[in-house]
């Protein structure tokens, strides 16, 4: 991916923030991978007992600008933004059996020691490999749609793409990209809690065995550590659920598996 072009630049600038906000959101994430259900009353709780002095309403103001949301068992009724369209989630009782039959993309919040940028991922839902990811400052959809046109160029199309019910994901810009590759477009379900299962374990394995362990001093220096973490996790990383191969084996060879995803 070029990295270094003038129109990427602008999505590599830290996000400002105080350092007591930055330990609570630091805590908050952590929190949300281990209590995905927690919504902000919860975790103005589980903050507070661990010393932390915080109002709920302080608490939802972070939880928007990291863009976390509770996960519940049942969707919620939802509302599609001003001309966005949502698309209903075709992935259930679906068996995924073959590269590219579906993929999946979601962003999330970076913490770094002196702000926090977002990292949106695009995987294929078969083999858990990373077809393209890139950081940004916003949640906005120009650099989600620069990391779908990334995947489609280097690996072709899905015949679905499953995304949440995000605006940079529901805006006409990154639809469009998808209809006019004549491709499915599947949303999951408001707070749904498994509907993008894998991507949500991509962003675990990302944060306890990358993120969590670093204090990035900058963009550029996250950018470089997740660009090796995601390399080990598509080539040498093996998974239990590929009969311990790693995504590149699969995808690559087409290996079958044991079990369809």
């Amino acid at each position: 991916m070029n990295w270094g072009s003038a129109a990427a630049a602008s999505y590599y600038l830290p996000q400002p923030v105080s350092v007591e906000d930055l330990k609570l959101m630091r805590r908050m994430d952590e929190l949300h991978l281990d209590y995905p259900f927690a919504g902000s009353r919860m975790l103005q709780k589980f903050l507070k007992r661990e010393g932390f002095e915080i109002g709920r309403l302080h608490v939802r103001t972070l939880m928007k600008r990291m863009g976390l949301t509770a996960l519940y068992r049942k969707p919620r009724t939802t509302k599609p933004g001003d001309g966005h369209k949502i698309y209903p989630y075709l992935l259930r009782d679906l068996t995924v059996t073959r590269v590219n039959q579906v993929w999946a993309t979601d962003l999330t919040y970076i913490p770094m020691a002196r702000g926090f940028c977002y990292l949106i991922a695009i995987i294929d839902w078969f083999t858990r490999k990373v077809l393209s990811w890139k950081l940004s400052i916003t949640m906005d959809a120009a650099p989600c749609v620069e990391v779908l046109e990334e995947a489609l160029s280097r690996y072709g199309k899905p015949e679905i793409f499953n995304s949440d019910q995000g605006s940079q994901f529901t805006s006409h810009d990154f639809t469009k990209v998808l209809l006019d590759h004549k491709i499915q477009i599947s949303m999951d379900g408001k707070g749904a809690w498994r509907d993008n299962v894998f991507i949500e374990r991509l962003w675990r394995s990302v944060k306890y065995e990358e993120v969590y362990l670093k204090a990035y001093d900058s963009v550029a220096g996250a950018r470089a550590s997740i660009g090796k973490y995601i390399d080990f996790y598509n080539h040498k990383r093996p998974h239990s659920s590929l009969d311990d191969k790693t995504p590149d084996e699969v995808y690559f060879n087409k290996i079958a598996l044991p079990e369809a995803a």
